[in-house]
């Protein structure tokens, strides 16, 4: 199977691209870019995934331009939200991707975190794989978690400390005191 795989990062795509090769999948990454803020903080995801996926022969399709301005509009008002927006603009845009490249299915590293919400995920993967006449590929990646980190520590990558947009960011950071 041909798959396309959204990938948010180098370190939640080591597990994954591990189990996807070892069932023989064809994998590919794409990289979506327009929710990760500040933009210097997607340079460097962008950056590590770059040199990782050249060590173990991955290709990858790197979004092009920078439309953070989109997402924020997407999510204002709606912040409690906006995952859920975030998910379905990130596989919308890789099962279009996939369309366009006659990949058999899609998937996402996404299911590699313990932080996401895997059933939202997997019921907004499976209506775009409806609208769009795509597979999408589930596979519950978190039972390799810690093999992953491991992994990310031992090759010494830069491993970001939130999910990407401006919100996580500051769930991460801002503490009330």
């Amino acid at each position: 199977m041909k798959l396309l795989l959204h990938t948010c990062c180098a370190p939640c795509s080591i597990y994954p691209v591990n189990i996807l090769r070892q069932m023989d999948m064809d994998v590919m990454g794409f990289f979506y870019r327009h929710n990760i803020h500040p933009f210097q903080e997607c340079q460097k995801r962008e950056h590590t995934l770059k040199q990782y996926s050249q060590s173990i022969d991955l290709k990858v399709i790197y979004q092009q331009d920078y439309k953070i301005e989109n997402f924020l509009q997407s999510v204002v008002f709606r912040e409690k939200d906006r995952c859920r927006y975030c998910y379905y603009d990130r596989l919308k845009a890789t099962a279009l991707v996939a369309k366009k490249g006659k990949f058999d299915a899609f998937s996402t590293t996404l299911l590699y975190s313990k932080f996401q919400n895997h059933d939202l995920i997997r019921q907004t993967g499976e209506a775009l794989s409806k609208k769009y006449n795509l597979k999408f590929f589930y596979n519950d990646f978190r039972k390799g978690w810690k093999l992953g980190i491991e992994e990310s520590k031992r090759l010494n990558m830069y491993r970001q400390q939130y999910c990407g947009c401006i919100y996580s960011e500051k769930d991460r950071y801002f503490k009330k005191e």
